[in-house]
C-alpha cells in the first residue's frame, strides 16, 4: 500500500515536471517569437511604422502575460515593448506608457530578478536615466546607475547590459567609460538565434563609438 502511494507520488510528481516542461517551451517560444518581431520592429521597419507596430506587439506581450501571470519573462518583454512603443510615441504622452513600463518591469523583479539574465533590471535602469526627472518623470540618475550595476552582476556578459551602462556613463559626460562597455558590446558573440537584434545593437554601440571622437 505505502509503495503504491509512493509510485502514485512519483507518477504526479514526474507528470507536473513533464508539465512544467512542456509549459516553459510553450512560453519560450511566444517569448522568443516577441523578441524576433521586437528587433525587426526596431531595427528594420521604417519609423513610421514602429508606432503602430509596437501597439500591436504590446498587446500580444499582454496575452503572453495573461497566460503566465506567476512568471517574469513575459512581464520583462511587455515593459522592453512599451518602453520602445513611449520612443516611438514621443511628447508628454510617452511619460504614461514609460510608467506603466516601469510597473511591469519592477513586476518582474519581484517575481525573479534574474530572468533572462537579468533584464528587468538593466531595462528599468535604463528607464531611470532616459526619463526625465521630476516634476515630469520619474528619472534618477543614482536609481539607473544602481539597476545597470545589478543587471551587470547578474550577467557581465549580456549584450544589454554592456550597452546600455555605456550609453549611461555617455549621457553622464563620461566618454572613458562609455567606450569600455561600448567596445565590450562589439566583442562579444552574437545572440543566438537573435540575430537581427546582435547586428542592431553591435551597430548602435559602434555608432556611439564613432561620435565619441
Amino acid at each position: 500500500m505505502v509503495r503504491s502511494l509512493l509510485s502514485l507520488l512519483a507518477a504526479c510528481l514526474l507528470l507536473g515536471t513533464a508539465a512544467h516542461a512542456t509549459d516553459d517551451g510553450g512560453l519560450q517560444a511566444r517569448i522568443s517569437q516577441l523578441q524576433r518581431q521586437w528587433a525587426i520592429i526596431n531595427y528594420q521597419k521604417p519609423k513610421s511604422e514602429r508606432k503602430r507596430e509596437f501597439a500591436r506587439l504590446a498587446e500580444e506581450a499582454h496575452a503572453v502575460v495573461a497566460a503566465y501571470p506567476n512568471r517574469a519573462e513575459p512581464l520583462i518583454w511587455e515593459g522592453i515593448i512599451r518602453a520602445s512603443l513611449a520612443g516611438a510615441t514621443g511628447g508628454l504622452s510617452a511619460l504614461g506608457i514609460m510608467k506603466d513600463a516601469k510597473a511591469l518591469l519592477e513586476r518582474a523583479i519581484a517575481i525573479d530578478g534574474t530572468a533572462l539574465h537579468g533584464a528587468a533590471y538593466t531595462s528599468l535602469g535604463s528607464f531611470y536615466y532616459m526619463v526625465p526627472g521630476w516634476p515630469l518623470g520619474y528619472g534618477d540618475d543614482d536609481k539607473a546607475l544602481e539597476y545597470l550595476k545589478k543587471g551587470l552582476e547578474i550577467a557581465p556578459d549580456d549584450m544589454d547590459a554592456n550597452y546600455f551602462m555605456g550609453d549611461y556613463w555617455l549621457d553622464q559626460g563620461d566618454k572613458r567609460k562609455a567606450e569600455r562597455y561600448f567596445r565590450k558590446v562589439l566583442s562579444l558573440p552574437d545572440v543566438k538565434d537573435r540575430p537581427v537584434y546582435s547586428k542592431g545593437r553591435k551597430q548602435e554601440a559602434a555608432t556611439k563609438l564613432a561620435g565619441m571622437r
